[in-house]
């Protein structure tokens, strides 16, 4: 038997080490140590550190086995505690139960909405009589091949059936449009921004510990209002031409926003053209059924003499527009983090928008009046020089200026 001293020494030296040994090594130092002690060596050692006399035992048999133990593991294969899985062999399958969607119960079962999380499973799992901890659940969870995961959109709905057709023609007329040296532009409504000290999505640096300050609720303040972005990008050059409003999204902004960008960018660059081709989307202010949108072009082109030609993308896939993946994101990624607190803020960071492909944005602001629900008459639309394509007239048409 041991003496008090000599326990109190072992403990000692097992605390100085403690905290640079694993499991391993403690239960291999424990056995050096009972096998120098000699008779009552195991009890001695148990007694000053805590470990059981059965680990202290295996790390004897593990000193004196001639195959000593792979140095990448802790323990042989087969050692330790048992999983949950194995020792609770119905409790897999109970996970399973309720993470299945169908097996969830009715809609309006709170079991089939609240379990959201590795904390209810395992709660619900001990409530049928399962003993299972969050990291339990956890750990199944992966070997059921289960991952956190967001939503992803890819279902656009039912499919038109000249989907792919209608977009092979567009990248025809863009490209033809580039061999004639004449402007294609893709035109489109940027989410409209509500103006003032409010918290804006992402991340930006700021000194550690001193973010943003920005108010607490998220209410739009009448006096400020809201942006609208309307841009107009060049598909060949890489250009944009951002006209910001501060009234509403009609189809008169939409082509005010195309007439300034011609007199500011396009016509310096392109004033021999006579033909201006225009990608868009289906709905919006410049949608395929606006009469306001067709009316409004015609002005356009009798203003410039440009043959304006529109071809819109089939519903449902505004993604595939050009301005949408070439403009838009860049501006969302340059000012996020970034309160958007006045309309001059809002200008100044979309003009300051730039990629490593070259692009070159230029905003200005829309201070016009833009009053929604202008009617326009049969006899307004019969008056335009509309002349419809072979394929899909409702979306591919000509605005051929009139002579006067």
């Amino acid at each position: 038997m041991q003496d008090a001293k000599t326990i109190a020494a072992i403990r000692d030296k097992y605390h100085t080490l403690l905290d640079d040994l694993d499991e391993r090594g403690r239960r291999r130092w424990a056995a050096t140590e009972a096998r120098a002690l000699g008779r009552g060596g195991i009890t001695a050692v148990a007694a000053a550190t805590g470990l059981s006399d059965r680990t202290i035992r295996t790390g004897l048999q593990e000193l004196d086995d001639p195959t000593p133990l792979d140095a990448t593991r802790q323990r042989r294969p087969g050692g330790g505690r048992k999983p949950q899985a194995v020792t609770q062999p119905g409790l897999r399958a109970a996970l399973e139960r309720l993470i299945e969607p169908t097996a969830r119960g009715s809609p309006s079962s709170p079991l089939r909405w609240t379990i959201k999380s590795t904390y209810r499973l395992a709660a619900q799992l001990q409530a049928e009589g399962f003993t299972a901890s969050a990291t339990t659940v956890r750990r199944l969870l992966v070997t059921l091949q289960y991952s956190l995961q967001s939503n992803r959109k890819t279902r656009e709905g039912r499919q038109h059936p000249d989907r792919d057709g209608q977009f092979r023609y567009i990248s025809a007329r863009v490209q033809a449009r580039r061999r004639r040296g004449e402007p294609a532009l893709s035109v489109d409504t940027k989410k409209k921004e509500v103006l003032g000290n409010l918290k804006n999505a992402g991340q930006t640096y700021c000194p550690r510990g001193k973010p943003t300050p920005v108010k607490t609720h998220d209410f739009p303040d009448p006096k400020l209002g809201k942006a609208v972005p309307y841009g107009v990008y060049d598909i060949h050059a890489n250009e944009a031409g951002v006209s910001v409003g501060i009234s509403h999204d009609t189809a008169e902004f939409a082509v005010a926003a195309l007439r300034r960008w011609w007199a500011k960018l396009g016509q310096a660059r392109y004033g021999r053209a006579n033909r201006v081709l225009v990608t868009a989307d289906s709905g919006g202010s410049n949608s395929a059924r606006s009469r306001l949108w067709k009316v409004e072009l015609q002005r356009w082109a009798d203003e410039t003499g440009l043959i304006v030609e529109v071809c819109h993308y089939p519903p449902g896939t505004s993604k595939w527009n050009k301005i949408e993946h070439r403009l838009f994101c860049h501006i969302t990624r340059n000012w996020r983090g970034q309160p958007l607190e006045t309309l001059e803020v809002v200008v100044e960071t979309i003009g300051r928008t730039t990629t490593t492909t070259g692009l070159e944005v230029h905003a200005w602001i829309d201070a016009g009046t833009y009053e929604r629900g202008r009617k326009v008459s049969d006899r307004e639309l019969a008056e335009c020089a509309i002349k419809r394509q072979d394929y899909h007239g409702e979306w591919n048409y000509e605005i051929h200026p009139r002579v006067p």
